[in-house]
């Protein structure tokens, strides 16, 4: 049946329009679609892409940071395997030098280090070349106070011991060094240094490595200090460069009263070691007959260990702008025995120095020091007059 019958047999205009309208319905009309779906897609996928292209390159970015962060926890463990592994380089050769992985020495470097801290203030990334420098703000213990006090009482000990005869070898020496360090590491106030250190890394393959080991590092690591032997070296040398500066000084200024902090009318000096009062001093005859000059001091051994006077305090004496020799005495004296012998904590001796006099009219200058502290301590003077 086709439409036209249909609306033949129905001749109502309302049937007719019914009828068109259902055999119409068979093929719908198409409309027109809207583009806003499409614009939304459109922008979501924008949108993913970016937020995908930014998570990738904070991503990349913050891998050199990851490598920094391992090398520091390394430097704080002490793990020197993952140190070494996040080299270009693959040298720690540098901390050899400072003695750091000296098994003597482990227990107190590892102490040193576990208390390091660290925070990363910069990250400057190059993804196209591969390379990043990232800054980190380091706070560290400054070993200094613990290294003088340690090279004090090392030289001390040396000492002692030598005079009492031991012989002491590299072995012994080293294992006094590392319990001193660890006990001064114990005891002493800590005290913190703070730096800024950048390193420069690289990306090899799919991981980043730092550069090399700087200097700087190595200093963090050993507590500001630069090497165990070294160091007492150094300082045994700068104590005797300081005496005989001192000595010329001294020696320039005939008859003048040092004018050094501490400097009084007396060769009296209070440590915490030690003291010495001036006692008298007398004009006499040395081995050779010459005239000499003998002083006269107790000498207090206040530390917890055996010492001398020998190891604790110099005397120099001039005269006439020389500085006047140590010599021995005619007579047989304890007090000069005293000076060189082994005195127990608490006690008190006299002791006496001799020196050989240029003559016996002219001032003589004493100038007396504590001879085992690094950072100077204690210098006082006194004029004898003769006649």
């Amino acid at each position: 049946m086709n439409t036209e019958d249909n609306n033949d047999f129905y001749d109502d205009e309302l049937s007719r329009s019914l009828i068109s309208n259902d055999f119409e319905g068979d093929t719908p009309h198409r409309k027109k679609k809207s583009k806003k779906p499409l614009v939304i897609c459109l922008i979501i996928l924008l949108i993913a892409a970016a937020a995908g292209g930014t998570a990738w390159y904070m991503m990349q970015r913050h891998k050199p940071v990851e490598a920094t962060e391992k090398f520091l926890t390394g430097m704080q463990n002490m793990d020197f395997t993952t140190m070494e592994n996040l080299l270009q380089s693959h040298d720690l050769s540098a901390l050899d030098d400072a003695d750091i992985r000296d098994s003597a020495y482990t227990d107190f470097f590892t102490t040193v280090n576990k208390k390091m801290t660290y925070k990363i203030t910069k990250n400057k990334f190059d993804i196209q070349n591969g390379t990043a420098r990232i800054t980190v703000h380091m706070k560290y213990i400054d070993g200094t106070n613990i290294y003088a006090a340690t090279i004090q009482e090392y030289t001390r000990k040396v000492a002692v011991a030598a005079y009492a005869g031991k012989e002491m070898t590299q072995d012994d020496i080293q294992e006094m060094l590392a319990a001193l360090l660890a006990e001064n590491a114990s005891t002493a106030d800590e005290k913190y240094s703070e730096i800024d250190i950048t390193y420069p890394l690289i990306k090899i393959g799919s991981d980043w490595k730092i550069v090399s080991l700087d200097d700087t590092t190595v200093k963090v690591m050993c507590a500001n200090f630069k090497s165990v032997k070294d160091e007492i070296s150094s300082q045994l040398t700068d104590d005797s460069t300081d005496s005989s500066s001192a000595a010329a000084e001294d020696s320039s200024t005939p008859g003048s009263t040092a004018s050094a902090e501490g400097t009084s009318a007396s060769i009296d000096i209070t440590t915490d070691k030690f003291s010495v009062r001036f006692k008298q001093f007398a004009i006499s005859k040395d081995y050779g007959g010459n005239p000499c000059l003998m002083i006269y001091y107790d000498y207090t051994n206040s530390g917890d260990s055996q010492s001398s006077a020998f190891v604790d305090f110099t005397l120099q004496a001039s005269q006439n702008g020389e500085v006047l020799e140590g010599t021995y005495p005619e007579a047989s004296d304890d007090a000069v025995d005293n000076y060189m012998s082994t005195i127990d904590p608490g006690k008190t001796v006299t002791v006496c120095q001799v020196f050989l006099l240029k003559d016996t009219t002219n001032d003589v200058t004493l100038q007396g020091k504590e001879t085992l502290n690094v950072s100077g301590g204690q210098t006082t003077s006194q004029i004898l007059k003769l006649k």
